[in-house]
C-alpha cells in the first residue's frame, strides 16, 4: 500500500469524527448547520477527490524534485528554521494559487466544487475538485525549489498544510481575538465563502492570513451583513461531477455562441464571470444579485429516498476503503475498473438525489457493468479476504439497487411530475 493511502486510511474515520462532533454539538446549541442531501454530496464530493488521487489522474510538468537537483542555487541542510521557511513558501504558493483560481475563467473551473455548498459547515471543507487534471500548485513552489528548500520537507508538509484547512469551515466558532491577525480563522474562511458584494474573492490565505492583509484582500466579517453561502450562479445540483464541469460547459457554450473570435480566445482568461456582450444579451445567465433573495436548492425527498441515499454514500464509503486497502494487490487495469465503477456508482445515486428520472438508467449501466467485473474476474476485486461471500453479497446489491432506483423513479418522481402537471392544468 502506498503511503498516500495509509495516510487516508488514518485521515478519512478522523475527518468523519470531526464532522459528527461538530454535528452534536450544533444540536446542543440549537443551531441548523447541516441538511441532510447537501451533507451526502458534500462527502461524496470529497470520496471522488480521494478516488482521482488513488487513481493518480493528475499529470505533473516539471516536478519539484526535479528542479531542485538540476536548478536549486543551494542545498540547504535539515534544520528548524528550513522547515519554518518550508511551511512559509507553501502556504504563500497555496494563497496565490488560490487567488488565481478566484481572478480567472478557466481556473474557477477547478475551484468552484468546493463554494458550491448553499451550507458551511465541515463537511463542505471536503468538497474538492476533480477537474485539475495538471498541477499547478509546483509553479508557485518555483521560488522554493531554486533556493533548495529540500523535497522530502515540502513533500512532508503539503499534505499537513491542506488537512490543516479542514478545521475553519464552521459557523459554530465566534471570533478568536489576537490571532485573527496571524492565522485564518473560522470568522474569516466564513467571509471567503460567502457570496454578498462586500465579502467576494476575500481572505484567500491557506494557515497565515498575513498574505490577504499584505496584498489587501483581506476582509473582516461584519456582524451587520450576515454571510450567505455558495456561488453568485447556483449550481442546483446534488451530483459533485456535474458541478465539476458546470462552469466549464457554460464558457464552452459562451466561446461557440461568441460572435467575435477574439471573445472565442479571451473569455477562458478574463476575470472570473466575464461573458462576451452579444452572448450575455442572448443568452443571459441568472444570477444572484441580492444575497438576501437567495432560495436554496433543496428538492423536496421522502424519507425512504433520504434513507436510501444515506444508504448509498455509506456502502460507496466501505468501497472506497476496499480500494484502497487492496489496490496495491490489484493491477493498473483493475485499479481504473474499480476507480470507474464507483464514479459511476457517485453519479448514479446523486443524480436520484436531484430527483432525475434518468438516474434508472446510470443505474442500470453500473449493474452490468459491476457484473461484468465480477463475471470477467470471477470475484469482485478479493473481497473474500476481508468479507465471507463478499462477490455474492455485492451481486445481491447491484441487482436490489436497480430495483429500489427504479422503483423511487416510477412511483416517487415520475408520479410526482405527472401530479405537478395535472395541478398546472387544474390552475389554467
Amino acid at each position: 500500500m502506498t503511503a498516500y493511502a495509509k495516510v487516508l486510511l488514518i485521515a478519512i474515520p478522523l475527518f468523519f469524527v470531526l464532522i459528527l462532533i461538530e454535528w452534536t454539538a450544533s444540536w446542543f446549541m440549537g443551531k441548523k448547520v447541516f441538511t441532510s442531501m447537501d451533507t451526502i454530496s458534500s462527502l461524496s464530493a470529497g470520496m471522488t477527490n480521494t478516488l482521482k488521487s488513488v487513481m493518480g489522474l493528475i499529470v505533473t510538468i516539471i516536478s519539484y524534485q526535479w528542479v531542485y537537483e538540476h536548478v536549486a542555487l543551494f542545498h540547504i541542510e535539515t534544520t528548524w528554521l528550513v522547515w519554518g521557511l518550508s511551511f512559509l513558501a507553501i502556504d504563500l504558493a497555496s494563497y496565490l494559487h488560490h487567488r488565481l483560481a478566484h481572478s480567472v475563467n478557466f481556473f474557477w473551473n477547478r475551484h468552484v466544487i468546493h463554494h458550491s455548498s448553499e451550507e458551511f459547515n465541515l463537511a463542505c471543507a471536503l468538497r474538492q475538485s476533480i477537474s485539475k487534471f495538471v498541477s499547478l500548485g509546483f509553479f508557485f513552489l518555483l521560488p522554493a525549489a531554486i533556493l533548495g528548500l529540500p523535497p522530502k520537507i515540502i513533500a512532508t508538509i503539503a499534505p499537513l498544510h491542506l488537512f490543516l484547512q479542514f478545521w475553519y469551515h464552521t459557523k459554530l466558532i465566534g471570533k478568536l481575538g489576537w490571532l485573527e491577525y496571524i492565522i485564518v480563522t473560522p470568522s474569516q474562511h466564513r467571509v471567503h465563502h460567502a457570496i454578498n458584494d462586500e465579502y467576494l474573492d476575500k481572505n484567500l490565505s491557506g494557515i497565515f492570513c498575513i498574505w490577504d492583509r499584505l496584498f489587501g484582500t483581506f476582509q473582516e466579517e461584519l456582524a451587520e451583513v450576515p454571510c450567505v453561502y455558495g456561488v453568485k450562479k447556483a449550481v442546483e445540483t446534488w451530483n459533485p461531477i456535474k458541478i465539476n464541469v458546470l462552469h466549464m460547459w457554460q464558457l464552452t457554450k459562451d466561446a461557440w455562441r461568441a460572435e467575435d473570435w477574439l471573445d472565442k480566445f479571451r473569455l477562458w482568461w478574463k476575470p472570473t464571470g466575464w461573458r462576451p456582450a452579444d452572448v450575455d444579451e442572448k443568452y443571459p445567465v441568472e444570477y444572484t444579485i441580492d444575497p438576501a433573495t437567495q432560495v436554496k436548492y433543496y428538492p423536496t425527498l421522502s424519507k425512504n429516498l433520504q434513507r436510501w441515499s444515506w444508504f448509498q454514500y455509506l456502502f460507496t464509503t466501505l468501497l472506497v476503503f476496499h480500494l484502497i486497502v487492496c489496490m496495491a494487490d490489484i493491477t493498473s487495469l483493475q485499479l481504473f475498473l474499480y476507480g470507474g465503477f464507483l464514479f459511476l456508482n457517485i453519479y448514479s445515486y446523486t443524480t436520484l438525489m436531484d430527483k432525475d428520472a434518468s438516474a434508472i438508467w446510470f443505474e442500470i449501466t453500473k449493474a452490468v457493468f459491476g457484473l461484468g467485473i465480477i463475471y470477467s474476474m470471477g470475484n469482485w476485486f478479493s473481497i473474500e479476504n476481508y468479507v465471507t461471500a463478499g462477490t455474492i453479497l455485492m451481486a445481491a446489491y447491484l441487482i436490489i439497487s436497480v430495483v429500489v432506483v427504479a422503483y423511487f423513479v416510477n412511483f416517487e418522481i415520475k408520479t410526482e411530475g405527472k401530479l405537478a402537471k395535472m395541478k398546472q392544468l387544474d390552475w389554467n
